[in-house]
């Protein structure tokens, strides 16, 4: 197979390229992420997907042959709210008690640039999360597990965050941060050799 970049830092993004027994090696992006102008909510995941595949494209060396490129973003919508990843415990805990009892929607977007069509594709996926009425007490515990660090919403799906969620409407690839099948469809449109015939 061949060796794609990685757009992003995220271990669990690179766990499931891992998983798929792709090669990669990750670039990470220098993006503020925060800076969006007036894209609209549901479209800043892809905005900042695309952006991140920008960067790293910029950054090759000019003669440098540009591979694949592959960039994603999370972001989570609640009333349209936007909620990243936290910046300080405290904004963790805030996100939480938000999130307690309601219903939230996670966008994961992801660009693939294929280097030798010179071509950038997109894919959104959408999955719907409902959350368990949370006490202070299992706010307080969860955010003691430390996996509010560096996670959009400050839960992880994949940890014990799924002791809270009562229902998921979509997939739980799109929650960890790489929605799997729009990925593997977008491989396949691309000419990306996943499957060895």
């Amino acid at each position: 197979m061949e060796p794609i970049i990685l757009a992003s830092g995220s271990p669990r993004r690179q766990e499931i390229l891992k998983m798929m027994g792709i090669p990669f090696q990750v670039i990470i992006p220098e993006i503020n992420e925060s800076d969006v102008g007036n894209t609209p909510v549901e479209q800043v995941s892809e905005y900042l997907a695309i952006k991140k595949v920008n960067w790293v494209t910029k950054s090759l060396q000019p003669a440098q042959e540009v591979p694949w490129i592959l960039g994603a973003d999370t972001l989570i919508t609640l009333n349209g709210k936007k909620y990243g990843k936290p910046s300080d415990l405290n904004q963790a805990v805030s996100f939480l008690q938000d999130f307690s009892g309601k219903t939230h929607t996670v966008y994961t977007s992801i660009a693939l640039y294929n280097g030798k069509l010179h071509d950038l594709a997109t894919r959104t996926a959408v999955t719907r999360v409902t959350f368990a009425e949370l006490s202070s007490q299992e706010i307080d515990w969860y955010i003691a597990t430390g996996e509010w660090h560096n996670a959009a919403g400050g839960y992880r799906i994949q940890g014990f965050g799924s002791y809270f969620i009562k229902r998921i409407e979509g997939t739980n690839s799109t929650v960890v941060g790489l929605p799997l099948f729009e990925l593997y469809d977008m491989l396949k449109e691309q000419g990306y050799e996943l499957i060895e015939q």
